[in-house]
């Protein structure tokens, strides 16, 4: 991969000295995530989606949660310590995060906000987030990833 192909996230892990495999795939901004996993050649419950929600204190908060889930909207305000939340407007999310959808990454938003995410993460050796940019994608120890966005690991997912 050239440098002119790394993407803010890949500079970031590389400026933070972390270990990370650079995955693309033809963009394709309707492509669901479990679409995306069978790209990767991967099960979906290993790839996570990043959510972007407003709590009712006006505070952002990011949720990573497996392509294959929905966010609990309950859960999410009871980790936030909020009485609740909802997701941003999809036109809020270039200028609060710096990404776009389908291409957001909990790594490099224009700013820090507080992230969780889902406790399954914990089960794999690597998960996959996007690299911020529609058609990257990293994979990356779920710790790493918690240790470098300042996450905690909660319950976020509605059960199926």
């Amino acid at each position: 991969m050239k440098n002119t192909d790394k993407t803010n996230v890949m500079r970031v892990l590389e400026l933070n000295n972390m270990a990370y495999t650079a995955h693309t795939y033809e963009p394709d901004p309707s492509k669901t995530g479990e679409e995306i996993a069978a790209i990767l050649g991967e099960e979906a419950d290993c790839v996570f989606k990043t959510l972007v929600t407003e709590g009712r204190s006006g505070q952002h908060y990011v949720f990573v949660i497996p392509v294959n889930e929905e966010l609990d909207l309950k859960k999410a305000a009871k980790a936030s310590h909020e009485k609740s939340i909802a997701m941003i407007r999809q036109k809020e999310l270039l200028p609060l995060t710096g990404y776009v959808h389908g291409g957001c990454s909990p790594i490099g938003m224009k700013k820090p906000f507080p992230t969780f995410i889902h406790e399954t993460a914990q089960l794999f050796e690597h998960i996959f987030v996007s690299a911020g940019k529609v058609g990257f994608q990293i994979e990356i120890d779920p710790e790493d990833l918690a240790s470098l966005v300042g996450s905690s690991f909660e319950d976020l997912t509605a059960e199926g």
